[in-house]
């Protein structure tokens, strides 16, 4: 009853709720990465959601696009800015995805939504991770998050989908404030990123 019906209803609810209550801080933060970055302030991308259908994400663009000679995009390290290094250490460039959960994209709580190249990488059992939609935070993310490998990930992102529960959505939501707070298990250097899923080998 929870996951069919329950789970959609209060990923609406809360989502809309968010997007009026953080609505002054979401004009700020586009206008303020629009000046720094000189660019669009949102990031979009395709990734598969349930069922492995495709999406469009929907973040703040903590980076800017500033490229070498060759045309080439610079390491991350030289493009983050000081603003987008704030935005990703607190995670409130996810906070535009509150609009792919009204859309239906995404739910709150679910395993974090991966590359599409990804996908012929996983094994049956990691390929269940797509039963249920994607969510901002997810089991994972609050059992070690950039700390642990992308084996340990995916276990727990199937985990999750056998037990997907309110009262485990619950601690999850609980534990990521707490985490987002302490900082505990992210990666201390934010100019750079997690290194890509090559497989199981």
């Amino acid at each position: 009853m929870y996951k069919r019906f329950i789970k959609r209803f209060l990923d609406f609810t809360l989502s809309l709720f968010g997007l009026i209550l953080l609505s002054p801080f979401f004009v700020l933060a586009a206008l303020l990465l629009f000046m720094v970055n000189r660019s669009n302030p949102f990031f979009m991308q395709s990734r598969p959601g349930k069922n492995e259908r495709t999406f469009r994400i929907l973040k703040f663009k903590t980076m800017n696009d500033r490229k070498d000679e060759n045309g080439n995009l610079l390491p991350d390290m030289k493009r983050i800015t000081r603003a987008g290094a704030f935005i990703r250490r607190m995670s409130l460039d996810e906070i535009p995805q509150l609009i792919n959960v009204l859309k239906g994209d995404m739910s709150l709580i679910g395993p974090r939504p991966l590359l599409i190249q990804y996908l012929s990488l996983y094994n049956e059992t990691q390929k269940r991770r797509h039963e249920v939609r994607p969510g901002i935070t997810g089991w994972a993310q609050v059992n070690g998050r950039n700390a642990i490998s992308w084996q340990q990930k995916l276990t727990f992102d199937v985990w999750y989908v056998d037990h997907t529960s309110f009262r485990l959505d619950l601690k999850i939501l609980y534990l990521t404030v707490i985490k987002i707070f302490t900082q505990k298990d992210i990666n201390s250097d934010l100019h750079t990123t997690m290194q890509p899923f090559t497989g199981n080998n």
